[in-house]
């Protein structure tokens, strides 16, 4: 969080800002300010938009129907996350949803839900994962939202891969040095070991972590038959689909995203 500016609500609105712009508020907003967090006319709130950084405004008017803030003063200039994408296996609803939210407070800058063989809830309302996005990133003090998209099947997702975005693999099975996946033998390796390396120049990658069940061999082996997948484990322990995925993202910015800046 920024200076002093950590305990003022904040709120990300789709529109332009810069000094003295009036910006309207939806009856949902006005309902958090007034009624959740008790504010009145006249107080402080901060305004961003994924595009021009963060700016103090103040509320002039609340209603039932909406309000109205005048932006103040720029108070940060934009800051974007590293190009760190999580590609994960939709899980029932509680979980999935701490998974959207937990990625955006660590960093991430797209979530894509894939689909696998053993997906077990491959519906996924992608308006309430934005929605959860949103909200993470007023909560967490980021100045951007990230990309979420529409689910894809992991056939669809490997064929139109880039392939300068590497991709760490988190195989839970992966440390069975008997099996052969793809045309890479013997164990994946611990993913902090892995990520080290690699170094911290501007780089693409992605995280994918797999559904309850797992992934299939076939899938392994579609995966680990290309160069830009790194397979990795997260340790000894059987994780549930939510925890790998924040376990993941975790490791990857501590070795090699933002988390060595201030």
């Amino acid at each position: 969080m920024a200076g002093n500016n950590f305990m003022i609500p904040r709120l990300y609105i789709d529109v332009a800002l810069e000094p003295d712009n009036g910006i309207i508020l939806s009856v949902s907003q006005i309902h958090y300010l007034k009624n959740v967090l008790r504010l009145e006319t006249g107080a402080t709130i901060l305004l961003f938009n994924g595009r021009d950084g963060e700016f103090a405004a103040d509320l002039v008017e609340m209603k039932k129907r909406g309000g109205r803030a005048k932006v103040t003063a720029k108070t940060r200039d934009l800051t974007t996350e590293p190009d760190l994408q999580l590609a994960f296996a939709p899980v029932k609803r509680g979980p999935l949803e701490v998974i959207v939210q937990k990625a955006v407070e660590i960093g991430v800058s797209q979530l894509t839900p894939v689909i696998t063989e053993r997906t077990n809830a491959p519906k996924v309302n992608v308006d309430r994962l934005r929605t959860i996005a949103i909200e993470a990133a007023e909560q967490c003090g980021r100045l951007t939202i990230p990309h979420v998209d529409e689910p894809i099947k992991l056939d669809g997702l490997l064929t139109t891969w880039p392939e300068k975005r590497r991709l760490m693999f988190c195989d839970e099975a992966g440390d069975d040095e008997n099996q052969t996946w793809g045309g890479r033998e013997g164990r994946a390796q611990p993913a902090l070991d892995a990520l080290k390396a690699f170094d911290r120049k501007a780089q693409s990658w992605a995280v994918l972590t797999g559904p309850e069940g797992g992934f299939s061999n076939q899938e392994r082996g579609a995966l680990r038959d290309n160069a830009f997948v790194i397979p990795v484990t997260l340790g000894p322990r059987i994780l549930r689909a939510d925890t790998a995925a924040i376990a993941a993202l975790t490791l990857w910015q501590a070795a090699l995203g933002d988390w060595n800046q201030s």
